[in-house]
């Protein structure tokens, strides 16, 4: 049975703390998702937002680079899991 401390002393918990506990694992648990999705964002937009600059209209974009802001652009579409979230593997840039 689970414990927790209490006046330095180990007591057992009871049940609706362990159901609590539960819950809060639960709700933790699903979310991972959202956060992960959050996470992978994040870190694509950081690398568009370095090469925001090259696609000025006063610029002219390579084919390699409109690919690799294409391709992080579209690193989001389709996946479903945490598992593929973690799978992701960025683009080189040229």
């Amino acid at each position: 049975m689970p414990h927790k401390l209490v006046n330095g002393v180990q007591v057992e918990l009871t049940a609706e703390e362990i159901a609590a506990r539960q819950a809060e694992e639960a709700a933790w648990n699903a979310g991972a998702f959202d956060r992960a999705m959050a996470d992978l964002r994040s870190r694509r937009n950081a690398l568009l937002s370095a090469t925001d600059y090259l696609a000025l209209s006063d610029n002219t974009l390579s084919n390699e680079m409109s690919t690799y802001r294409q391709t992080l652009r579209d690193i989001t579409n389709g996946i479903t899991t945490v598992e593929q979230v973690n799978a992701v593997v960025f683009p080189t840039k040229p």
